[in-house]
């Protein structure tokens, strides 16, 4: 049974889900952002593959942030077609065939939980080429978007009907993987305006 309170961590959820790919939008459109296709195209399956195992499992409120995941993924991942990244490597592209691997051996299995699990891994693999373009280029991702990512998943769990473990594995391992990625692209930005700032110091010294 789904109470008020959820409905409302459900909808707050959203909002910060339309909040974060709002701003990384604007961010592809100015050509700041340019994100990996590969990842954004697995992410959106993983999620539409969630919501429905999710919806199975009563998962109530909970389940409508992770459609709207699912939908924003797949649709920055044909934009990343046009305004993504361009170097695909040879580890992007097996990291994508991993991904896809994930995805029969769900679709071989009739159990949720094992088919969550199996996403959860799967979702964490996509990750690979997107946080090996941003490790060099951190400057091409919107850090704000994967931290609110974060936080939206932390309050879809909060809004769940069902606290089945395949009803939260997968958006706990979001607050982790987004939550992380963000710090990554903190600290690397950090990084590299530091290392600039010595090498002009020793320019000019």
């Amino acid at each position: 049974m789904t109470y008020d309170y959820q409905v409302a961590l459900a909808v707050l959820a959203i909002i910060i889900g339309i909040a974060g790919y709002g701003i990384y939008y604007y961010d592809i459109f100015k050509g700041k952002t340019k994100p990996h296709p590969f990842s954004w195209f697995v992410w959106g399956l993983m999620n539409v593959i969630v919501f429905f195992a999710q919806d199975t499992s009563n998962a109530g409120a909970g389940e409508w942030p992770t459609a709207l995941v699912a939908v924003a993924c797949l649709s920055i991942s044909f934009v990343a077609l046009f305004k993504g990244e361009r170097g695909i490597t040879k580890l992007d592209w097996a990291c994508f065939f991993a991904a896809l691997v994930g995805i029969v051996l769900w679709r071989i299995t009739d159990q949720p939980l094992l088919a969550v699990i199996i996403v959860t891994i799967t979702d964490a693999i996509a990750y690979i080429p997107t946080y090996r373009k941003a490790f060099y280029k951190p400057q091409e991702e919107t850090t704000v978007s994967y931290a609110l990512a974060a936080l939206r998943s932390v309050f879809a769990i909060a809004a769940l009907d069902s606290f089945a473990l395949v009803n939260w594995l997968f958006p706990a391992s979001l607050v982790l993987t987004d939550g992380g990625f963000a710090l990554m692209l903190y600290v690397r930005r950090r990084q590299l305006a530091k290392r600039i700032g010595q090498d002009t110091m020793s320019r000019n010294g």
